[in-house]
């Protein structure tokens, strides 16, 4: 990296963490700054998550009694992202398998296994590492669910493919604008969480399915659910 763009880096950090690089000041001073940041920061997450829920509320509404729905048929959830949002699928899939309360609904992440993604993208290619686990997992009527931030991840694209072909509902929870998952014409519900902060959209994105487990607990009924 030359030395502007070195520059440039570091004041891009400063601009997000001011208190990190204090100039000649006392630590009052310091610790003035971090309160500061830090209630800008907690209001924002509070307006954005708001102003998602607001937009988005019919929506999900929709999508959880889809979900309601699919699961009462006997349908299986299958998650999936990359990087952190591999971690959000697994905690998607957690939440619908092992709720804290509610019915345990059948769910996987196909982000968990390293043997399969590894085997997969150094045999096939890593954009298919979840388009070939839905070839050979997903039914009709099944669910795929997948998250990015971009909205851009070859691979997710690739498994809505698969996933629209084989008729499975299809759920995407991306960030910005949606990116190609908006433009993709293979997901059925597509909820995008509006903000150029990649830690505002992850967490706009985690109120999003943990209101769409909600709202699909709420519309389920014990006794419809296939055993």
């Amino acid at each position: 990296m030359n030395g502007d763009g070195k520059n440039q880096g570091l004041t891009d950090l400063e601009q997000l963490y001011p208190f990190l690089y204090p100039k000649e000041s006392g630590i009052e001073s310091v610790l003035a700054e971090v309160r500061a940041s830090t209630a800008h920061k907690a209001r924002e997450i509070v307006f954005l998550r708001e102003s998602a829920v607001a937009a988005l509320a019919d929506r999900i509404l929709d999508c959880g009694e889809a979900l309601a729905h699919a699961f009462a048929a006997g349908a299986r959830l299958f998650c999936f992202g990359n990087g952190g949002s591999a971690t959000d699928a697994h905690a998607v899939a957690h939440s619908f398998l092992s709720p804290a309360r509610g019915l345990p609904l059948p769910a996987i992440s196909l982000a968990a296994d390293t043997a399969v993604i590894t085997a997969l993208g150094n045999d096939i290619g890593f954009e298919m590492v979840f388009a070939r686990q839905l070839s050979a997992l997903g039914r009709r009527s099944d669910i795929a669910l997948g998250l990015s931030t971009s909205g851009n991840s070859r691979n997710l694209l690739n498994a809505f493919e698969v996933a629209d072909r084989r008729g499975m509902m299809t759920i995407g929870i991306a960030g910005y604008d949606g990116g190609q998952m908006a433009e993709a014409g293979t997901i059925d519900c597509l909820f995008i969480a509006p903000s150029s902060s990649v830690h505002r959209i992850r967490e706009i994105q985690t109120t999003i399915y943990h209101m769409l487990w909600e709202v699909t607990q709420a519309f389920l009924d014990p006794a419809s659910v296939a055993q």
